[in-house]
């Protein structure tokens, strides 16, 4: 009997925006894997694990990655901002996307991509002996092709410095997705953690208005109440939600809940609460 031949696993995201839907992500901080699999089991489409803020190591993000693989969700990986070899290792990893901050320039935009990409759209250095080329067991034309159509990367627009070439790096052959990221813009435009600010606003929409008409996938970050108002804009990427949020909701719920228990009980036992 013949073995099939290994393959890319498909992206969840990119099927749902190439039929015009919306894909729905959350953002981790923690570096559990298990983390990963709550996410997953909630019925997000993708999860979004840090490397730009957060102390995570390499073995911790490979973890998180086996783990989305397993659940069938799509994992990207925030890089932080060094050489080459930050943006492809998470790629490498099978990370299904990887998100680059700060892009300050269209240059900056122009050599992203052609580190992410592969031959003919880019000149991403070639290593087909990780996971995502099945440890050597994928043909070296199929890998670099599949990489190319199941693979993304998402270029951050979080300052005001990029707004000037904006449709000229949407335009770019081999962008896959521009991300508007409305919390640092703010702070940069001098309106720190102003995010409805009206010039905040105006960037947000203009982003979405030039991926639409550049035929790429805009995507950014809102509450779960925004999430219609941000897809009547345009926005079909959107990232809800954070881990540590969650769990701090939920903790200080909890706490609150308790002292009032504490309160009443001690009402009800003369003032005072024994423990």
């Amino acid at each position: 009997m013949q073995q099939s031949q290994p393959r890319l696993r498909a992206s969840r995201v990119l099927e749902r925006l190439r039929n015009g839907e919306t894909a729905l992500c959350t953002k981790l901080n923690l570096g559990d894997s298990r983390v990963v699999e709550i996410a997953a089991l909630s019925g997000f489409d993708c999860v979004w694990t840090d490397m730009e803020h957060v102390p995570n190591d390499w073995s911790a993000i490979e973890k998180q990655i086996l783990a989305a693989k397993a659940y069938g969700v799509d994992i990207i990986v925030r890089v932080a901002r060094g050489s080459y070899s930050d943006l492809i290792r998470p790629l490498e990893m099978d990370a299904t996307g990887i998100m680059v901050p700060h892009v300050m320039s269209l240059n900056d935009a122009r050599a992203i991509v052609r580190q992410t990409k592969f031959h003919p759209v880019g000149l991403r250095p070639l290593d087909g002996g990780n996971a995502d080329g099945a440890f050597c067991l994928m043909p070296l034309s199929d890998y670099m092709l599949q990489a190319n159509e199941q693979r993304f990367n998402i270029l951050q627009i979080e300052d005001p410095e990029p707004m000037e070439e904006l449709e000229e790096i949407i335009s770019l052959p081999g962008l896959d997705m521009i991300f508007f990221g409305p919390g640092d813009y703010s702070q940069a435009i001098g309106v720190p953690g102003q995010i409805t600010h009206p010039k905040v606003t105006e960037a947000r929409i203009r982003i979405a208005e030039l991926a639409r008409q550049k035929g790429k996938f805009a995507g950014t970050v809102g509450s779960a109440e925004q999430v219609p108002d941000l897809e009547k804009i345009g926005y079909r990427f959107i990232s809800v939600g954070a881990d540590v949020v969650g769990l701090g909701g939920y903790w200080s719920s909890l706490i609150q809940t308790l002292r009032g228990a504490r309160l009443s009980t001690a009402s009800t036992d003369g003032g005072v609460y024994q423990d």
